[in-house]
């Protein structure tokens, strides 16, 4: 299948189809009444499914109806200011705003770039990505719109940089070699479940630590390979109007990131001593780290130590003369997001009413059942498994939402056959990343729409989903060969966990 991708017919047409389509904005807009209307539909045909939690029907909630109108119309402004990747976005490009308006981010640049080795430059940005992902969404937010630049810098198209990044930080969401936020969140999850059978179970959040870490190799490695084999050669050269400036730093330039450079040091030094006591000030409520303000405040840190380093660099390099110039690099960062904040209104509505409806949740639930049902063998099951989670994945973004339908689903199933409850989590976890990058339900799928409309004016949902195609199916078939693998040998997945009850 990979070869006849990189033949690029194929990929080409899935582009003219998507991007025949409406704008993005107006496509959300379609989707948000088609949800409407579905609901509607759903609710006068009476598809229902029985939920394996509570054992409640879950009926689907008609938007159509009085109630559902008022709904629509009381909440819409909600929707919007309320979509959670709309204040992170825009908090993060005000600090990014002030450190590129200076002109730190462009000379770091082209330090990294002047001094890096160019044949490793692929891989970094796609290892990057998958460790940015403890790091909550700041892979998102900076790491991709920098990978552009960093691969225009070199005389390569901007737009298999960024592809190379989104790779890494949507498709390798689930792995990395450090412990993230996720971590707990699915380990809480899987232990609900566990109980049904056995109420003294217990999953902990390294319940999937080897496997994890021997995917970010695994995700870096494919995803490297997929941009240099299929990716970069389909795009070509780059001749849009943003051109690479790769002249060498000035000695104010080099003053200006050694003065950035104890900024960084010292507010890194600051998180640290708050951090490392045991009853440091920016630890959490529970004493631990992960639920810290740091990692939960990730964005808020990323604000003050990219405004900060952007300031003293303006300052030192003679870039920032008073507040105003200060202030103007913030605006010309916000006006860069006017079609994403456009674009939002319309999806933010779109997975308003997909929730409310409750008809992901119907599929997830009908898709589970069916599944179960097909009573096959450990390794079809598993496989059918990622199939059914990479599906959802399409029409249900959040990962938490997912697992806390599936995992009292599955978990059991697996249980009862005689594998943990640790194993059927790394199935689920490997589906809900493969598709991450192709699903218009992720919801950051929007910023990237308008981060490659930057470089090309005319991309639509097709260039996206065309460009980041290969990507996902490599890291399926990827993916798949390391759990059968891994289950083969019986490996363990985590410290002290087996695959075996």
């Amino acid at each position: 299948m990979l070869k006849a991708l990189r033949k690029f017919s194929f990929l080409s047409f899935v582009e003219r189809a998507g991007n025949a389509l409406p704008h993005p904005a107006t496509l959300f807009a379609l989707f948000a009444v088609s949800v409407l209307v579905l609901s509607g539909v759903a609710s006068w045909v009476n598809w229902t499914a029985i939920h394996p939690v509570s054992k409640e029907v879950v009926e689907p909630v008609n938007l159509m109806s009085k109630e559902g109108f008022h709904r629509v119309l009381l909440e819409m402004v909600d929707n919007f200011t309320g979509f959670a990747p709309l204040g992170i976005v825009l908090v993060a490009m005000l600090g990014i705003g002030m450190a590129e308006g200076s002109g730190l981010i462009g000379a770091a640049i082209r330090k990294l770039v002047l001094s890096a080795p160019k044949r490793l430059l692929t891989f970094v940005i796609v290892f990057a990505g998958v460790l940015s992902n403890f790091a909550s969404d700041i892979g998102y937010v900076l790491l991709i719109p920098l990978a552009g630049v960093i691969f225009l810098s070199v005389g390569r198209h901007p737009v298999a940089g960024m592809a190379a990044a989104f790779a890494g930080v949507s498709g390798g969401f689930s792995a990395n070699i450090v412990l993230g936020t996720i971590d707990p969140l699915l380990a809480g999850l899987s232990q609900e479940a566990a109980r049904i059978v056995d109420p003294a179970y217990e999953v902990n959040p390294t319940a999937n630590y080897f496997f994890m870490v021997v995917s970010t190799f695994l995700v870096a490695g494919i995803g490297t390979w997929v941009t240099e084999r299929i990716v970069a050669p389909r795009l070509g050269e780059y001749d849009g109007e943003h051109e690479a400036d790769l002249h060498p730093l000035s000695a104010q330039e080099r003053k200006g990131i050694i003065a950035a450079l104890i900024a960084m040091f010292a507010i890194i030094g600051f998180i640290l001593i708050g951090l490392i006591p045991t009853n440091g000030f920016l630890r959490g409520s529970d004493g631990s780290i992960l639920n810290s303000p740091v990692i939960k405040g990730v964005v808020a840190w990323l604000f003050i130590l990219a405004g900060s380093m952007g300031i003293v660099y303006g300052i030192v390099a003679g870039k920032y003369k008073n507040d105003t110039d200060i202030v103007n690099g913030m605006t010309d960062s916000i006006k860069t997001l006017a079609a994403y904040i456009v674009l939002v209104f319309f999806a933010a509505q779109f997975v308003a009413y997909f929730k409310w409806s409750n008809l992901g949740l119907i599929f997830a639930i009908k898709g589970a059942n069916f599944l179960v049902a097909t009573d096959v063998g450990l390794i079809p099951l598993l496989i059918m498994f990622v199939i059914l989670s990479a599906t959802i994945n399409m029409f249900m973004g959040s990962a938490s939402a997912k697992w806390a339908v599936l995992a009292p689903i599955f978990i059991p199933v697996f249980m009862f056959m005689g594998y943990t409850p640790e194993l059927s989590q790394v199935v689920f976890r490997i589906g809900d990343s493969v598709t991450n990058i192709i699903s218009p339900m992720m919801s950051f799928f929007a910023l990237i729409i308008a981060f490659i409309q930057k470089y090309d004016k005319k991309a639509g949902i097709g260039t996206i989903i065309s460009t980041m195609l290969p990507y996902s199916i490599a890291f399926f078939i990827a993916w798949i060969a390391l759990l059968v693998a891994w289950v083969l040998l019986d490996i363990p997945l985590g410290p002290g966990v087996s695959m075996h009850m």
